[in-house]
């Protein structure tokens, strides 16, 4: 058999393996991806000990980078939630919109919150808001919730400093930067069309009450307009810095500014994720902790918390990290490569393609996106790819990650559970709503590698 097939066999048996183990025999996806990756070495025809070595490299390789990322945006994120800011940012922004343009608003309020904060946590922070628009407007629930959990899946899959989109940029070693841009362009148009559009037809379509459980109040407080202010700079402060950072070192490389300036390298050195994430979190433990009334002990009690789940993501992670660096070592990236070559596959499409197959089977957003840009990585390195052609593979990744997010999803059952929704009705709208995000951000990352790569 030719090598190239027989290493293709393997990479398709890692992947049912993969499957196996995470949907059928439970195993947790960190353990499931180190003993996929095993598999792949051996069986590529690595001895143990370079799959040894390479577990460790793959596994240390990525975690130097993820691991102080990830920890530093779980602090800013629970700071956000436990000092009120996150509903803070929301009211604001809906009483601002108007009570015409409430669905706006509220994809707006999703698509900034989700970039510190978890979907899930965002979710159940803001759930209430949407229960009282529901009340005092008598309008299925579904009419405001959609667009908030459109605002949210957008940037939660495709804007840095959330993990997916940092793990993926990472393994496919792409500046944040870029990966930061191109999420803000794809996600725009993804959370319109599947927010405030399909919000719209959808609310109209299902009316669903708010549940028995949900607040009885239908009053939207009131809010500091300081407090608004201050909220917004922490969150998008540290995405300016590492967007600005990225351009001066594409103004560097290019020679239209001069390296070695002063000025120049302090810019790029706050814009670096390490700094400008730091710069963020110091300003959040002072303004959402300290000035808000806690002490430095409770603040402290926040980030214990805040880096408890965080650890399970830095794993999962590394773990992906592994993936990749077996597939490097052992070849099977190389063959993989060669085989695209040959049919004339991009390492775009096969990117979401392999996103969409593995989200769907297993439901995992984050499993999907390690997992298939440990398949990529070693692919690209055989083509001649710029960093915004990079930047729009890892926007392919997050979107086949986002795509049909059904009963094997833990999404699925938060969003079932908290509007009070049947299966049914949870799959005619939070499913395809997701399907939305996946399909017009794929669209238009294409779009883009045609038009401008």
């Amino acid at each position: 058999m030719d090598q190239s097939i027989y290493l293709l066999l393997v990479t398709v048996c890692s992947i049912l393996l993969l499957l196996v183990m995470v949907t059928r025999l439970k195993i947790h996806a960190f353990v499931s991806l180190l003993l996929t990756s095993a598999f792949v070495g051996l069986a590529a025809g690595m001895g143990y000990d370079e799959v040894l070595t390479s577990i460790e490299e793959g596994m240390g390789g990525i975690l130097g980078f993820i691991a102080i990322i990830v920890g530093l945006g779980s602090i800013l994120g629970k700071l956000l939630e436990v000092s009120g800011g996150a509903e803070t940012l929301a009211r604001t922004i809906v009483s601002t919109f108007g009570s015409d343009r409430t669905s706006w608003g509220l994809t707006l309020t999703g698509f900034i919150i989700s970039i510190p904060v978890f979907l899930d946590v965002g979710f159940i922070i803001l759930v209430p808001i949407v229960y009282a628009l529901a009340r005092k407007t008598k309008k299925s629930t579904l009419f405001y919730a959609i667009p908030l959990l459109a605002g949210m899946g957008v940037t939660h899959a495709f804007i840095p400093p959330t993990p997916g989109p940092i793990a993926v940029a990472d393994i496919l070693s792409v500046p944040l930067g870029w990966v930061i841009v191109f999420g803000v362009i794809t996600g725009i148009p993804a959370a319109i069309l599947a927010g405030p559009v399909f919000g719209h037809y959808i609310g109209n379509k299902i009316h669903v009450d708010p549940p028995d459980f949900s607040e009885t109040s239908d009053e939207v407080a009131q809010t500091d307009k300081s407090d608004f202010f201050v909220i917004l700079a922490v969150i998008l402060l540290p995405l300016i810095l590492i967007v600005q950072s990225t351009v001066l070192d594409l103004l560097v490389e290019e020679g239209t500014i001069s390296e070695g300036i002063f000025f120049i390298e302090i810019l790029q050195f706050i814009g670096h994720p390490f700094s400008a994430l730091t710069i963020a979190t110091l300003m959040a433990a002072y303004f959402l902790g300290l000035r808000k009334g806690f002490t430095g002990k409770e603040v402290l009690k926040f980030t214990d918390k805040a880096l408890a789940p965080a650890g399970l993501i830095i794993l999962v992670t590394g773990a992906g990290g592994v993936f990749k660096q077996i597939l490097i070592d052992s070849g099977v990236g190389e063959a993989l490569a060669q085989i695209l070559l040959a049919y004339n596959i991009t390492p775009i499409v096969l990117a979401y393609i392999m996103a969409v197959i593995i989200r769907v089977t297993q439901g995992s957003a984050t499993v999907a996106m390690v997992t298939s840009a440990g398949m990529v990585a070693p692919i690209m390195s055989e083509f001649t790819l710029s960093s915004p052609e990079k930047a729009l593979i890892v926007i392919a990744i997050a979107a086949g990650s986002s795509i049909l997010s059904h009963v094997n999803d833990s999404g699925f059952w938060l969003v079932n559970k908290y509007l009070g929704l049947t299966e049914k009705q949870t799959l005619k709208s939070w499913t395809v709503m997701e399907t939305i995000v996946s399909v017009t951000g794929f669209a238009m990352a294409l779009i883009l590698s045609y038009l401008f790569f």
